[in-house]
C-alpha cells in the first residue's frame, strides 16, 4: 500500500520506494533530500518540544513536567496556524483525573520502551540471522548498514 503519486519531479514514485523491500531497503531507496526533510521535521518537533522556541517554562530535567508537549494550536512560536495539537488533538483527555493521566503516562513510557526493544529486535534479526529465534525466517536479511542515516 502506498501513495498513488510521484515522490520526486524526476519520476520516482512511492510505488518504487514500496517495491524496494523491507523498511531498511525502503529507507535506502529514498533520495537524500527526502531523508533530510524527514530528519528536519523531526528536529523541529524536538526543538519545539524541548523548549528551544521558548515554549516551556522549565525543561523536565530542570523541574518541568515530564511527558508534557507544548500546544501547537494557537502558539505564537509557530509562524503559521496549526489546526491540532500533537498531544490530545481532539481533547479526549480533558476530563480525566490526575490519577488516570498519571497511569496513561506510565503506559505511554512503557509502550515506548517496548517499541524500542521491538525495533532493535527487527534490526538484529535482519543483520544476524537466528539472533532472534521468534523472527527466524520471517525477517529477510539486510546487506546494508542499519545505523547509517545516509
Amino acid at each position: 500500500v502506498h501513495w498513488p503519486w510521484q515522490l520526486t519531479s524526476a519520476g520516482l514514485s512511492f510505488g518504487d520506494i514500496s517495491a524496494a523491500g523491507f523498511p531498511a531497503e525502503q529507507w535506502d531507496a529514498l533520495p537524500t533530500a527526502a531523508k533530510l526533510q524527514i530528519l528536519g521535521a523531526i528536529g523541529l518537533l524536538e526543538y519545539f518540544g524541548e523548549g528551544g522556541a521558548g515554549t516551556l517554562g522549565a525543561h523536565y530535567t530542570k523541574g518541568g513536567k515530564p511527558g508534557y508537549f507544548p500546544p501547537l494550536k494557537g502558539s505564537s512560536s509557530i509562524p503559521h496556524p496549526v489546526p491540532f495539537n500533537l498531544y490530545d488533538p481532539f481533547g479526549l483527555s480533558a476530563g480525566k483525573t490526575a490519577e488516570q493521566k498519571a497511569r496513561g503516562l506510565v503506559s505511554e513510557i512503557n509502550n515506548g520502551r517496548l517499541a524500542m526493544i521491538g525495533i532493535i529486535g527487527f534490526l538484529s534479526a535482519s543483520k544476524v540471522p537466528g539472533s532472534v529465534p521468534a523472527l527466524s525466517g520471517v525477517i529477510p536479511s539486510y546487506a546494508g548498514e542499519p545505523m547509517a542515516p545516509f
